[in-house]
This record gives C-alpha cells, structure tokens and sequence, in this order.
C-alpha cells in the first residue's frame, strides 16, 4: 500500500523566547512548559494561569446562548403543569449522555417545584430508524400525550420533524452542536446552537451533551430558591453532572480547549468518585481504577467504546438505563451487557478490518480520498460489514493511510456510511459540495462537521460518489499534503531535563485530546542503551541514554503505520547508536514495570541531523 513508507519531516516549533521565560520565572514552570504554553497561545500570566488551573467560575453562564431564556421558561412551564415531556436524543455517547443529564435535571428541578415530572425519553435504533428525529415517533409521542419535545445532540436540521411536531400541535425545543443548514434552522420555540447564526455565546465547540447540560444548569439554577441552594448547585450538583459530560466530551472528540478543557478536567477529577451505580459498574469492567488519575485516553479507549457499543450492535436506551439505575444489580446487569456488546463491536470490526487492509494492500497507489464499501470486488466474495462499525473502520482507514476516508455498507438497495477527516480537509464541506442540488442532489441524507460525518445514499450511486469525491479531493490538493507525513515537535530538551518537577507541569498541560494535543519533543544525540527487543513482531522497546548526565529512559516504538521492527533492521539499530528522537512522555501505571517512558514517534541516526536548522523541512525519514 502505498502510504507505508511515506516521507516525513519534524518541524520544531520556534522557541517562544522572551515570552516564554516570563511564563517560567512568573509561574514557576520548567523552560520547556513554558515554551509550549506560549506556542498554544496561553502568552499571558493570566492566560496560562487559566489554563493550567481550569476552575467552575470559568463556565460561561447558559443564559448567554442564544434562545435559553425562551427555552427555559417554556421547560419550566411544562415541569410545573405536569405536561409530559420527551426529550429525543441519539444513540451515541454524546446522544446518551445528554439524555440522562436532561432527564435527571428536569425532574429535580421538578421536585423543587413540588411536582413529580413526567420526563419520556427516545433514543432512535441505529439500523431500524437511523440518525435524526422521525416523523413516525413525532406523531407516536403526540399520540401518547407528549405536548413537549426537548431535541438533545441532534435536530439541527430536522426541519421534517418540526413541521410534523407544528401540525400536531407539539411544541420543540431544539438542542444541538453540529452545523445549521446554510438555510436556517427549524421552526421551534427555541434553537439552543452555538453555532447559529446570531448566538453570541462565547464558546462554539461544545457537544451535543454540553449544549443540553447548559440548558440542564439554566433549568435548575431556575428554580433555586435562594443563595445557599444556588451555591449548593454550583459547588454540588454541577461537578456531579460533569463527571458524564467529560465522558461525552471526550468521546465526541470535541476541542479539548477553552470551556471544553475545563469541563473535561473537573469531570475527569469527579470520575474518580462515581456515585450511579452503573457508572461504577462500567468502570469496574474497564478496569479503571478510581484510586488513580484518570486520563482522557482511559474515557476514550475504555469507557467509551463501552457505551458506544449499544448504539452500535444493539439498543442505545441500555446506556440511559444503566445511567439512571438506582438498583446495584439492575446496574451491573445492563453494564454488563454493554461490555459483551463491546466484546462483539470488536470482533465485528476486526472481521471487517482484515478485508479492508487486504484491499489497501492491493492499491499501488492511493486515491487523495478513499472510499471503501462492503460490495464485492474483482470476483470475490465480501461478507456486509455491520453499519454500527463503519464509522470506526473509517476511522482505522484514516490511521492506516493519512487520506480521508468514507467507509459504507448496502442494505436494501441503500449504502450506508461513515466519513472521518485529516487536518486541513472539511469533510461536511467536501459532501455538501459533491451533493448537487435539489431532487438530484446525491445522498439520501447526510450530516456532521468538519472531521466526521454520516450519510446514506442509492448503492447505485456509490460508484458517482467515489468519482465525485477524487475531483474534490484533488481540486483541494489533499493528495500533495497527505502524500507528506509532518511531524510537529512542541519543543527540544535533554533527557536530563525531564525532572520530577517537568513532569508534575507536564501533567497539568492536560487533558490532551484534539485542540490540546500531547506534546511531541525532540532529544538529540541520545545513545541506545541497550540492545533492541522485539514486541509482538511489529514493535520494539529500547532504552535510551542522555550522553552528557547519564539520565536514562525506556521506550517503546509502536505505530499502526510503521513496521518497527523492519525500520530496524533496514537501519542496523545496535546498541551503541547515536540518534535523534521525537516522542511523548507516558506514565505507565503498571504495579510490576511502571514509571515515565517514552513513546517513541521517530527515530533516527544522529549523523543525519548534524547540520539540520530548527525547521527541518528538508530532513526526512521513512516511517
């Protein structure tokens, strides 16, 4: 496959200078810190001090987002009559998640009102009703009595369902985080978005369930009846909702920057003390220990593929019940569950996965957009890839060749699929424009932002759309800057200069996550301390040491991309080498081998490097 052995240069971001060593001497943190907080934009004292310490007093109030008022109040009202009310969510983490906070406000603030709330919820079948509000359901709930529909990470372009919700009488309240049509949003009593055009709040890259919990803060701050109850709310009962929104936040692979960072930080500090039952049951089961330091990577590659997996093989309401299950055993059951969907969400994939490396395999050269589906090619047989995977394959497809990537299965005539994006390439954008217009338009349905989307379109059409998104693609010279693997390094250092006290100001740099990556730094003239150990055939772990102090460090060398363990012996690795590395700290929590280590992104001979400037655009490597 062509994307193997792909150039690559390290690009060294410049040294922050003066600035930086302001920050050091102000705050007391290690240069190199100091260094990367000034190239992520935190220049100021202040800025920096926000950054490192994120507090509750840095949430922005609700009631600056636009249509809260209008949405609180009519919520409120519905609360107090005893109106039933359905809040209509989605089958993923963020969906679920959202649900569950909504749910579990509205009927406190209810119990504050004096009333017992009637709060219903639907989370849509993946394969049975697919994404987005139905009408079907619209007028199933109106049916049952429902006079009130609270949209939750989905609705922003229902403009069906708000017309059916009109017709029956129904009122909407419409939350949500992905992008508005160019034409507006639906009818509704009130849009709560960000992103709509006229919303002043501050912050735009909230997710669905962060939209939901902002009405969810707004709804109970509402009812609270003095200072005392508001300062119990603040200091209370919003820490206790963000342990689930960081969850969400976090799955959704939102910008871990502004409010977002502050609400994954203090979420990811409440996690440790998990009161619902099913949360605790589902941390057991991912084996995440709450007397240590949780981390964004332990949500995201534990506890949520976890959750997703209900949405994904089964029914999404299993989250929202295991959510809100106050029994321990009823809890642990539908935990359980969720951890042998999850079991089978991976079999799945890696059945899928094997005959999508297969075909990679086969391209001399890769297109500047991949586009895979489950039909068979050149004569051979396919087994249908399950539609609740597609958008991990994608996502797997994206690692493995640096291209965008659309991944889709057939059912009944119709393909289904997922897209996931590199930086640079606005994956919403790229099919809205390949779209067409009006009843010619290309695709069934689609949505999402600029990194993932959803679609569905006639599997007759597949074979236009792949023809369509090369022209794109290539119109965007995606296939010039993806041919180019680029390294960014944060900052350079000494082995000797990663200290107990770098790596406590290292700690704080986090949660890392997309906006706020984990810094990548660079060591030279770093010597192999010892001989090179395969791993599980394709890795390596090696040890390195700081040939002026003698500080010494294990690493190890793995990739989906990379083949270690041939990079190695194409390059002689022995013990004794002199070489360059980039690399991430990790804290390897093991009980038998942990401690600080290096994860190794590149490496090679120091001799290669001897003349190289800062920004080594001309310097390569093959990885």
């Amino acid at each position: 496959m062509s994307g193997e052995g792909k150039s690559a240069r390290w690009v060294v971001k410049a040294q922050a200078g003066g600035a930086a060593e302001a920050l050091a001497r102000e705050l007391k943190l290690p240069r190199a810190i100091a260094e990367i907080l000034v190239c992520r934009g935190m220049g100021s004292v202040e800025q920096a001090r926000a950054f490192l310490f994120p507090a509750l007093d840095q949430l922005h109030d609700p009631r600056l987002m636009l249509g809260m008022d209008v949405a609180v109040k009519r919520l409120r009202a519905a609360l107090a009559a005893g109106e039933p009310v359905l809040i209509y969510g989605d089958y993923d983490v963020d969906g679920t998640v959202a649900t569950v906070l909504l749910k579990t406000a509205a009927e406190r603030a209810a119990a504050v009102l004096g009333v017992t709330a009637d709060v219903r919820y639907h989370i849509p079948h993946r394969i049975r009703e697919g994404y987005g509000m139905q009408e079907s359901r619209i007028a199933a709930a109106a049916d049952e009595g429902v006079r009130l529909v609270v949209s939750v990470d989905t609705g922003i372009r229902a403009f069906a369902a708000a017309e059916e919700c009109k017709r029956l009488g129904l009122d909407l309240i419409v939350t949500d985080h992905h992008l508005p049509e160019d034409g507006g949003v639906p009818e509704a009593v009130a849009v709560l978005n960000p992103n709509q055009v006229g919303d002043e709040y501050p912050y735009k890259e909230l997710c669905g369930a962060a939209v939901a919990f902002k009405l969810a803060q707004a709804l109970m701050e509402s009812t609270a009846r003095d200072d005392d109850e508001r300062t119990r709310l603040r200091e209370k009962t919003l820490p206790s909702f963000l342990k689930l929104l960081a969850i969400a936040t976090i799955a959704d692979a939102v910008p871990l920057t502004g409010e977002n960072r502050v609400i994954a930080s203090i979420g990811l500090r409440e996690l440790r003390k998990p009161a619902q039952p099913g949360l605790r049951a589902l941390m057991d089961l991912a084996a995440i220990d709450a007397s240590q330091p949780i981390s964004a990577t332990d949500v995201g590659f534990r506890l949520a593929p976890r959750i997703n997996a209900a949405g994904r093989m089964d029914i999404a309401s299993d989250v929202v019940e295991m959510f809100l299950a106050k029994d321990h055993e009823v809890a642990r059951s539908l935990a359980e569950k969720l951890h042998r969907l999850n079991d089978d969400r991976r079999a799945t994939e890696a059945e899928a996965l094997r005959e999508i490396e297969t075909r990679l395999e086969k391209m001399t050269e890769l297109p500047a957009i991949v586009v895979l589906d489950d039909a068979a090619e050149d004569g051979e047989t396919s087994r249908s890839w399950h539609r609740g995977v597609v958008g991990i394959l994608a996502s797997r497809v994206v690692d493995r060749t640096g291209r965008p990537a659309l991944v889709m299965t057939h059912e009944d005539g119709q393909a289904h699929g997922s897209g996931r994006s590199v930086k640079g390439f606005h994956l919403l954008d790229a099919l809205t424009a390949v779209h067409g217009e009006g009843d010619a338009g290309l695709f069934t349905r689609f949505g999402g932002h600029a990194h993932a989307v959803g679609f569905s379109l006639p599997s007759e059409s597949v074979v236009e759309l792949r023809s369509r998104m090369e022209l794109y693609a290539k119109s965007r010279a995606i296939d010039e800057e993806a041919a180019e693997v680029q390294i960014e390094c944060d900052a350079e250092m000494r082995l000797g200069e990663i200290t107990p006290e770098f790596l406590n100001a290292l700690e704080l740099l986090g949660p890392f996550g997309m906006g706020n990556q984990e810094p990548v730094l660079v060591s030279r003239g770093v010597r192999l301390a010892s001989e090179v150990k395969v791993v599980k055939e394709r890795h390596l772990r090696l040890s390195f040491e700081d040939g002026e102090d003698g500080a010494r460090f294990g690493g190890m060398a793995w990739s989906r991309r990379t083949n270690w363990v041939e990079r190695a012996q194409e390059d002689g690795w022995s013990q004794g080498d002199i070489v360059d590395l980039s690399y991430r700290l990790r804290h390897n929590r093991h009980p038998d081998f942990g401690g600080w280590e290096l994860e190794v992104i590149d490496i090679r001979r120091a001799d290669r490097l001897c003349n190289a400037s800062k920004d080594v655009g001309e310097i390569r490597t093959e990885i």
